[in-house]
């Protein structure tokens, strides 16, 4: 596993402002073809790059449409949607319960519907959990609104309550058994959470203090459900700067400033190789999507969401990119494609 690297000596932690510096030339061409209004890859809300603990490259573009009120347009201090990117920052607040000892993650789920001795999910672990092998019936489907338990979890019947429209799912695989991305099974875990810390205020605020306050993500607010439930799968806004400094906490093995947030190996348990995803061929590890076969050599994993939102994290090149946008499924091969070449300009340089 390729080593995560230390904040460089000499650069300041970009917990109130980034320290900027310059990247590559060949970056430019990628940077235009991102925000080709007649390219492949739009619509493109927000590139940010940071380089080695440095800015060294952002770009905007486009409006959000406001119902009833004017376009705003879309700049640096424009909160934006994570989708599913929110997972992974619900992996970093697990890991930090996880080192106070309050949560375990070979632990069974702390879930009250599966608590019944003939309940076969009882055996559901928080491992399995993270790592989207719990077997649960869930189907991840933004598309066809008839088959799909994400939209009828998110927008239908279990909007209110979310994570028990995702713990209601029967079993369909014996735990461990097989992956299967699932927005249902994060929320899950943000209910068990909820459980422990408290459900509404007393959770916002441990998210807020505990993870984006602490590193400098003040634009960055969470969504939660009428149950109190953050809604880990899929509601966070933030800033293109503040999303790349959450990846940068990873980059960095969870240590901020010099303190640490995250425990020691948490950041590798979520970028290790756990599972194939086959319908696209990413690997998964906890919450994190993983180059399956590191095609590079680079180390990548990142946090993903639907329409193309991004946080790849690079720890061979100290590299991290940020993309948000709105792209559809069926040119995310393209952004593949975009990051890799991303990659390779700072391989070059």
């Amino acid at each position: 596993m390729i080593p995560l690297p230390s904040q460089p000596e000499g650069v300041s932690w970009p917990t109130d402002e980034w320290p900027t510096g310059d990247g590559p030339a060949a970056l430019a061409p990628l940077l235009d073809a991102m925000f080709d209004l007649d390219g492949n890859l739009t619509r493109a809300y927000a590139v940010a790059v940071v380089h080695k603990g440095r800015l060294v490259a952002e770009r905007y573009a486009d409006v959000i449409e406001h119902f009833g009120g004017p376009d705003e347009t879309i700049g640096p201090e424009t909160p934006l949607l994570s989708w599913s990117m929110a997972k992974s920052m619900l992996h970093a607040l697990v890991g930090m319960l996880v080192a106070e000892g309050r949560l375990e993650v070979p632990a069974p789920a702390d879930v009250p519907l599966w608590r019944g001795d003939d309940d076969p999910r009882r055996d559901i672990t928080l491992d399995h959990l993270l790592a989207m092998r719990d077997g649960l019936d869930f189907v991840e489907d933004y598309v066809d609104a008839g088959r799909s338990d994400v939209i009828e979890m998110l927008f239908g019947k279990g909007k209110d309550d979310v994570a028990r429209f995702a713990a209601n799912r029967p079993l369909e695989a014996t735990p461990g058994e097989r992956f299967n991305y699932s927005s249902g099974t994060t929320n899950v875990i943000s209910s068990m959470v909820a459980r422990l810390v408290g459900s509404g205020g007393p959770y916002e605020e441990l998210l807020q203090s505990r993870l984006f306050d602490a590193i400098g993500m003040r634009s960055a607010r969470a969504t939660f459900d009428a149950a109190g439930t953050f809604i880990a799968s899929s509601f966070v806004y933030c800033t293109a700067q503040d999303f790349a400094r959450f990846g940068t906490l990873y980059l960095r093995n969870g240590v901020w400033d010099g303190q640490r947030l995250l425990p020691e190996g948490w950041v590798d348990d979520g970028r290790r190789l756990q599972s194939i995803d086959e319908s696209t061929g990413n690997g998964y590890g906890a919450h994190w999507w993983v180059d399956p076969d590191d095609v590079d050599g680079f180390g990548t994993f990142w946090a993903n969401g639907y329409e193309g939102q991004s946080i790849m994290i690079v720890p061979g090149l100290d590299l991290v990119v940020v993309r948000l946008g709105k792209t559809e499924a069926a040119r995310s091969p393209l952004l593949r494609q975009w990051r890799r070449d991303v990659r390779s300009v700072f391989s070059d340089s």
